[in-house]
């Protein structure tokens, strides 16, 4: 097995650079004809979600794998190269099994244990066996991860460590409320109609959402959607199709909107949005000062306007706490407003004299005048003076703080009026909108904030321990299979053995009757095989083990077996060999 993977995701680059490496349809399908085009790769599969593009791939050749299928994620995607390599991690056969493993059971989501990501490896699966590039190795290894995922889901409660990304962006949106009775009489807006629309238009019926309407660029595809959010038993939504460009106009009457669409660029502007906002308030929606790259949730506001100093800081005035501090108040100009000349901050960029008798009184010392002797160096005095003052630190500590900033006066952010969430990547809202009064935007990167030190739960361990045991199972199954060609041509030729010997015999002794003819065959192929079975289990054995490789090789030396039958019998066995492509 020489199983390579190489990708990005948000745990390795910035969303930025995730939205411009994404991949639409089209681009998916041509990275992977070119990717078993060329000369390394043998198979290859490509994981392609809101937060990861992973090229998977069976290699001949380590470096010049690594190397092909970086060139091609950047050519592809229209990242440079350079700029790309940063970002990327290459993991190698069981490795690269042991990630795929993780990510199908949810480890290694933004929300740990969400369950959509089975769903996603399935389609990437699908896809691969359309364009024929997936052969033998990957067919296993993502049949086996998903097997993997759902075995974590249905053993262990690794789905209380976390939600579906969808309802994660709900509870995000609803600031920490109950989901349902924040949702309970909105109408939504959900702009796409793909798999991940899909399950947001779905929670959002289950959370008792009063309205939905779908738009999307198929129209027939938000129809579809739509009625299926009609006819389900476990919901009574009102819910319809629209086409796109009805999006202004419903936006105005929406309370939530949902968007993840394909698109490369916005689907909702700023302002759009903005317009959308002041239509409902009447007022306009002016920028509150939190910044583009905030969560929607705990945004603390940028100050609005400049505080007043508190008396004596930084104005050359002596106050009670400054009472004969040696400094000359008058030219410390640097000193930030709010901060005591007693702080670090005023002393920044002081000259060693100064600084030690700063450091003294500061100390609760006497400032006294230390004149340079006669004859020594500026830079002599300087280091004695500098010595002098760290022994005075290593004696008191850090110079005290006796007065601190004022805190910062935080500006009410009004109720939002609109809830937007944003799971396309790259985002369909624009980043600007986080900025408006009465709007609240949850998209990937605020998600990715939001769920940084979300809480691990125990059950991740037991998921952990799973995809430690089945990365074992599966290498030993794998190794145990490249070994199965070699007995299998080994078999074919002690066949061709016994019945050579067989008519060798039936030409030296021709009055055999079909009776003994037979009975002697039967003999004959029951020695061969109990001589090849105790070897042939045992091999199978030893290759399914770590470094088990070498026991094929052993064995066509030891019986002389021709590598052209191997690769035959190998051949024949991998019935979904991966298609090239045209030449």
């Amino acid at each position: 097995m020489s199983l390579l993977v190489v990708g990005l995701s948000h745990r390795s680059a910035p969303v930025s650079v995730l939205e411009r490496a994404s991949l639409n349809v089209d681009a998916q399908l041509k990275l992977l004809q070119d990717t078993v085009a060329a000369e390394p790769a043998a198979e290859a599969a490509l994981l392609a979600t809101c937060n990861r593009i992973e090229l998977y791939a069976d290699v001949d050749k380590f470096h010049a794998g690594v190397a092909e299928l970086s060139t091609l994620l950047a050519q592809h995607s229209g990242v440079g190269l350079e700029e790309l390599t940063p970002h990327l991690y290459v993991h190698y056969e069981d490795r690269a099994v042991h990630h795929l493993f993780s990510v199908a059971c949810g480890l290694d989501s933004m929300v740990v244990g969400e369950g959509q990501i089975l769903g996603q490896i399935k389609d990437s699966l699908a896809r691969a066996q359309d364009l024929h590039t997936a052969g033998r190795l990957l067919n296993d290894l993502f049949q086996q991860a998903l097997r993997v995922g759902k075995r974590a889901h249905s053993e262990t409660g690794i789905d209380r460590a976390g939600q579906s990304l969808v309802t994660f962006g709900l509870e995000q949106l609803s600031a920490g409320a109950d989901v349902e009775q924040w949702a309970r009489g909105k109408k939504a807006l959900v702009i796409g109609a793909g798999s991940m629309s899909s399950l947001a238009a779905a929670t959002l019926a289950r959370a008792g959402i009063a309205e939905i309407v779908v738009a999307n660029r198929t129209f027939e595809r938000a129809e579809r959607l739509a009625q299926i959010l009609t006819e389900g038993d476990d919901t009574d939504v009102l819910a319809r199709a629209v086409p796109m460009d009805a999006v202004p106009g419903e936006l105005t009457r929406a309370d939530v909107a949902v968007s993840c669409t394909g698109a490369t660029g916005l689907v909702l502007t700023a302002d759009s949005v903005a317009a959308t906002v002041a239509g409902r308030t009447g007022a306009p929606a002016v920028e509150s000062g939190a910044g583009s790259g905030s969560g929607a949730v705990g945004v603390r506001e940028e100050r609005q306007g400049a505080e007043t100093p508190p008396p004596g800081a930084g104005t050359g005035t002596v106050t009670g706490d400054d009472e004969n501090c040696p400094l000359d108040l008058s030219s410390v100009s640097t000193v930030p407003s709010g901060f005591s000349v007693m702080g670090e901050a005023a002393v920044a960029g002081m000259d060693a004299a100064t600084l030690e008798q700063h450091g003294a009184w500061a100390a609760g010392g006497t400032a006294v005048d230390r004149p340079r002797e006669s004859g020594r160096t500026g830079a002599e005095a300087d280091a004695e003076l500098i010595g002098a003052l760290a022994a005075t630190a290593t004696r008191v500590g850090r110079i005290p703080e006796r007065r601190r900033p004022e805190p910062v006066a935080e500006v009410p952010r009004p109720e939002p009026v609109l809830f937007l969430l944003d799971l396309a990547m790259p985002r369909d809202v624009d980043a600007a909108v986080h900025r408006l009064a009465g709007v609240r935007l949850v998209d990937i990167e605020s998600l990715a904030d939001a769920s940084a030190d979300a809480p691990m739960a125990a059950d991740v361990d037991m998921v952990r321990r799973i995809v430690a045991d089945e990365v074992a199972a599966f290498g030993a199954a794998q190794r145990a299979a490249h070994i199965t060609p070699t007995v299998v041509a080994l078999r074919s030729m002690a066949a061709d053995v016994v019945a050579g010997e067989i008519a060798r015999l039936e030409g030296r002794l021709p009055e055999l009757d079909d009776k003994h003819r037979a009975e002697i065959t039967q003999t004959v192929k029951r020695v061969v095989d109990k001589l090849l079975h105790a070897p042939t289990v045992r091999v199978k054995q030893l290759a399914a083990e770590p470094g088990g490789a070498g026991y094929a090789d052993a064995l066509r030396t030891l019986f002389d077996l021709d590598q052209g039958t191997v690769a035959s019998v190998s051949r024949a066995e991998n019935s979904t060999e991966k298609n090239r492509g045209p030449a």
